[in-house]
This record gives structure tokens, C-alpha cells and sequence, in this order.
């Protein structure tokens, strides 16, 4: 039986505003105006106890989960910001729905002060870090008396800490130089100034360090999704890299292998060895069914995120719906009939179907992602992650009394200049990563096959990108055996042709996160980290629109919003070059 965390909704109470919006109050009237939360819960009564102090960790993992994927920022109203975190508008994906205006459909139209995903990319990390200072305020000052022993209590300090150190790993990544903020902000605060990346880089380090040492081991986590050491150490490993620290790299990545019992998986498991709804299956096909994540037989998964969407806080994951082509919006076959009749629901043919879902195309993968890094070196019938229940690249019409019935869906089949080819090719249908799908398993939306949701787990972390972390790190030690030996245990399970260590470099790395962790990984921040983010845009993010994204070299770096350039009006907040 699954012990589940309790992300309960009115938790988020507990927490201060958006870090640059806050109610100002005088010094001199504080001690006066200052409220005292007598009959409601705030931070300065909630902490108080062990209760409060658990539901607050939790209440960390409910915003970092709500904030990670797309549209999963529920409670604030659906938005699509987040996506420009992940592969949108770089080597790997477009904004499929609306080409020529979606999110970094065009860097240098989209990507200005006052864009909306700058704010939202400041805004929430910057929340995220008010949060666990409060937590860790409390945390320092509680009574001894609630704690079981000083290892728990450092346990809760350690769990805060990772998430105030994530943070921060994804605000020097987008902005550079940020204003560094250890300490709870109680009232309005205007004299904000950057801190250089360094010292931002050495709190991580701090915050990961003491996380990796007193975080619980694998399986002694108190329930599945909290941060455990080995999580830890990955991300303390890609600190260092980032750092250029490219041995302590190793060393931090080297724990994470070695030292938990993590593991490929490279056997079959879990709940699709009886459902290979498209024709086969494998051991990575089996990694994303719904309850794989946190099986116990199930190694390869270091950080899961919970959905959970039958106790209150729980959520729903929109893979489906980002991921997925918009098949249903075809139109008609070639002699006229509905091109999906789709499946059979309250005495009505629904148009969607419940093996698809219900795909809106936000994310429409480029042609590198599609084709270019399968066909290299002959592996495109090779690989098992190209295998056709891994990527799914062919469409069915689904029209009974149609002479296309069952055939393969091609604009070919239509007269020269009846079908709109881009919004075919890069809305309708295009090959779909299956991993985010949960075929012939939704729960709720029966009529619209599930309305682009499923309510499977998400992996944050798993094996492999530990590997791809420590190979590059080798690679940046010239021992191009080890890297290889790292990489080779990730396509041995694919059952890909081994890389010959003369072969290895940097790119051959990004090829193989592609490979295996498309749309798992924080693309930009891989690209930024090896300073391929411009090189590779310009190379291969095919946009029919924008190819190239018309990215410019200060692209690099995202612009300071100026909402908060506008706000700070007792220090200088200088925006980043070429905005």
C-alpha cells in the first residue's frame, strides 16, 4: 500500500507572498501594527508544532509539484508558462499549437522584460525561497521537546534546505547574478541588489551539503516523493560542474551510483506487462505506467514527484495534453467522414480516443528530436526508445464507412492546397513520446478522453541522467573512457550500439539525453551549462515559422523583469546585457 503525502490546499496559507509584492509597514509603528494570529493559521503559530513543521515540508513539495509541469500550477489558474522551463524554444521542441506565436516562438519578439514566463520563472523560484527560509526560521527556533531526536530535526532542516538550493539552481541558470536571500522577509523591501553567480553557487553548495548529509538514505524516506541523499548528491554533482569543480563532480555523481542501490532498470515490470496496447513493450516502456514510479522493484526512479489525485491536494498530470498532437482536430478524411469517430461514451461517438488522449500540441518535438539523433549511425531500428510503443509515428483514420478507414492519416491523401501542411504537420499529428502518455487509463473526462490528463507520477530524477551528469563531467576531464563506460550502460539497456570513447564529446552527450530523458530534464539549463544554448538553436530547432528561434547571442540569459528593476527603488537592479 502506497503511504501517501498529504499536500493539503490550505497549507499555501501558511506562506508569504510573492517575494517582490509585499505590504510595507513602518519600523517605528511595527511592534504596534504587527497582528497576532489568534484564531487562524500563519507561520508565526502553524511552525510551532511538528504537525505544522511536517505539513509545511509538505507544503513545499505540493508547490514545487504544481509549479513543475506546464499546467500544473492549478491552484493559480491554468497557465502554460512553465513549459519554457523544459524543451520549448530549444534544440528539442517548438510550441507546436501556434508556431508563429507561442512561448520563445521568437526570442527576440518573446523574450523581453516584461514576457510573461520571465515573471512567472522569477516569481515562483523567488516564493519557492521565502518559503523554506520561513520553514527553516521555524525549524531553528522550535521546541526540542518535538522532535523524536536531533537527526529528524536536521532531517526537515536538510529537506528545506534542497528545496531552497533547487531554487536557486534554476535562477542562476535563467538570470545570471540574483539576489541572494537566506533570511525570512517580513516586510517591504526595496533595495535589492544582485549577488555575484559565485556566491549563489556557494549557498548551494552549503544547503546540499548539509542536505546529502542528513537527508535519509533510499527506503528510509517517510513516505515516496520526499527528498532522499542521493537526490542530494545529484544536483550537488551538477552544482560543481557548473562551478567547473569537474572532480568533485564526479566524486558527488559517483555517491549517487554507487552507494543506494539505484539501478537500470533492464527487465520487464510493474502494471503494462499485460497492457502493450501498441503492439510491444520493454523495460523503459514500463518505467512510465501508472504506479511503476515508486515501486519497490522499480530502481532507476531517484526522485518522483506524486500526483496523487484522490486525496485532497492531489493533482493531475498534463503530459498528455502539452505532449501530445491534437489528432481529434483533423477535421475529415478525404470523402468526407469524420476523421475520428473516437470512442463510444454516454450513447455518443466522442471524436477522442481513450488510447491518445486528448493532445493540445503545446510541445511539438523538432525534427533533431525526431529523426536526426535515431538515423545517426544506423540506430533507428535498433534502439528500443525509437521502438513504436515508445514513439508512436503513425495515425489511423478512425472513420467507419470511409474507403480511408484504418488507413495511415497523411496530407498527401488530400488535393494540392486543401490542408494548411504546417498546422498538419506540427498540431494534428506529428510522432508522439508515448512516456507521457497514459493509454486505455483515464479516470475522469470519459467524453473527452481523459480532457489531455492523466493522473500518473512524474519522474524528477532518475538513473540515467546521473550518468549522462557524471560522463560529462569525465569529458570535461579528458577520461573519455569512463565517459563512454557511463553512457554505454544507458544504451546497453536501450540495446543501441555501444559509443566508442573517441566519439564521445559534449554533443554526443546532449544526443543521448534526448535520447532517453526527453522532456524529463530542464533542457535549458543542460544547454546553458555546457554553453550549447545558442549554438544549438540556431542548429536545429526548426520552427517553420522562426527557424532558429531568431535567437541572439544575449539570449543566453533571460532579462530581469522589470516589474522588479521598477520596485527596487533604494538600490540599483541592472538588467542583463542586451535588454
Amino acid at each position: 500500500m502506497k503511504n501517501y503525502i498529504y499536500n493539503l490546499n490550505k497549507n499555501h496559507l501558511l506562506f508569504l507572498g510573492i517575494l517582490f509584492v509585499m505590504i510595507s509597514s513602518c519600523k517605528k509603528e511595527e511592534d504596534i501594527l504587527r497582528e497576532v494570529p489568534l484564531d487562524f493559521l500563519a507561520p508565526e503559530n502553524a511552525y510551532t508544532t511538528f504537525d505544522g513543521i511536517y505539513q509545511g515540508i509538505n507544503g513545499l513539495h505540493a508547490y514545487n509539484r504544481d509549479n513543475w509541469w506546464f499546467e500544473m500550477n492549478v491552484r493559480g489558474g491554468s497557465t502554460l508558462q512553465d513549459i519554457a522551463w523544459w524543451s520549448i524554444g530549444t534544440d528539442e521542441a517548438f510550441y507546436g499549437e501556434n508556431p508563429g506565436g507561442g512561448i520563445l516562438s521568437n526570442y527576440t519578439l518573446n523574450l523581453t522584460s516584461t514576457y510573461a514566463s520571465v515573471n512567472s520563472c522569477w516569481q515562483q523560484n523567488y516564493s519557492m525561497i521565502q518559503k523554506v527560509n520561513m520553514l527553516i526560521e521555524s525549524i531553528n527556533a522550535s521546541d526540542p521537546k518535538i522532535w523524536k531526536n536531533e537527526a529528524q530535526k536536521n532531517a526537515y532542516l536538510a529537506e528545506a534546505m534542497f528545496f531552497r538550493a533547487f531554487s536557486y539552481r534554476i535562477l542562476v541558470s535563467y538570470f545570471g547574478d540574483v539576489p541572494l536571500v537566506t533570511d525570512v522577509i517580513r516586510t517591504a523591501k526595496t533595495d535589492f541588489v544582485r549577488a555575484p553567480k559565485e556566491e549563489i553557487y556557494e549557498l548551494m553548495e552549503e544547503d546540499l551539503i548539509f542536505a546529502a548529509s542528513h537527508l535519509p538514505a533510499r527506503g528510509e524516506e517517510e513516505a515516496p516523493g520526499r527528498i532522499t541523499q542521493g537526490v542530494a548528491w545529484h544536483y550537488l554533482s551538477e552544482t560543481y560542474l557548473s562551478e567547473g569543480k569537474y572532480q568533485l563532480a564526479v566524486d558527488a555523481a559517483t555517491h549517487v551510483i554507487n552507494d543506494y542501490g539505484y539501478a537500470l532498470m533492464t527487465e520487464r515490470f510493474g502494471t503494462r506487462l499485460s497492457n502493450d496496447i501498441w503492439g510491444g513493450g520493454d523495460p523503459f516502456y514500463d518505467l512510465f505506467g501508472y504506479g511503476n514510479h515508486n515501486l519497490t522493484e522499480n530502481t532507476e526512479g531517484i526522485w518522483v514527484i506524486q500526483i496523487e489525485p484522490y486525496i485532497p491536494g492531489g493533482a493531475i498530470n498534463s503530459g498528455e495534453r502539452c505532449y501530445g498532437p491534437a489528432y481529434h482536430r483533423w477535421g475529415k478524411t478525404p470523402d468526407g467522414f469524420n476523421a475520428f469517430r473516437g470512442d463510444f461514451v454516454n450513447g455518443t461517438y466522442t471524436g477522442f480516443s481513450d488510447s491518445l488522449g486528448r493532445g493540445v500540441a503545446w510541445v511539438r518535438p523538432t525534427d533533431y528530436a525526431l529523426y536526426k539523433i535515431w538515423r545517426d549511425n544506423g540506430q533507428w531500428n535498433i534502439d528500443i526508445r525509437n521502438a513504436k510503443w515508445n514513439i508512436k509515428r503513425d495515425f489511423y483514420f478512425d472513420a467507419p464507412g470511409s474507403i480511408y478507414d484504418k488507413q495511415k492519416i497523411s496530407s498527401s491523401l488530400y488535393p494540392a492546397g486543401t490542408r494548411n501542411l504546417m498546422i498538419d504537420t506540427c498540431q494534428y499529428i506529428f510522432p508522439w513520446f508515448t512516456k507521457f502518455g497514459d493509454p486505455l487509463n483515464h479516470f475522469t473526462y470519459a467524453s473527452q478522453a481523459g480532457n489531455g490528463y492523466c493522473h500518473k507520477d512524474i519522474y524528477a530524477l532518475r538513473l540515467p541522467e546521473t550518468l549522462l551528469l557524471r560522463a560529462e563531467a569525465y569529458v570535461r576531464l579528458d577520461n573519455l573512457e569512463a565517459a563512454a563506460a557511463d553512457i554505454n550502460l544507458i544504451r546497453t539497456r536501450a540495446n543501441a550500439t555501444p559509443v566508442l570513447p573517441e566519439n564521445v564529446t559534449l554533443d554526443y552527450i546532449l544526443d543521448e539525453y534526448t535520447r532517453e530523458l526527453y522532456g524529463e530534464t530542464m533542457r535549458a539549463i543542460v544547454l546553458r551549462r555546457m554553453d550549447k544554448l545558442v549554438e544549438r538553436v540556431r542548429l536545429y530547432q526548426n520552427n517553420p515559422v522562426y527557424p532558429g528561434g531568431n535567437i541572439q547571442d544575449h539570449h543566453k540569459l533571460w532579462p530581469i523583469p522589470q516589474t522588479v528593476i521598477d520596485l527596487n527603488v533604494d538600490a540599483v537592479m541592472e538588467q542583463n546585457p542586451g535588454y
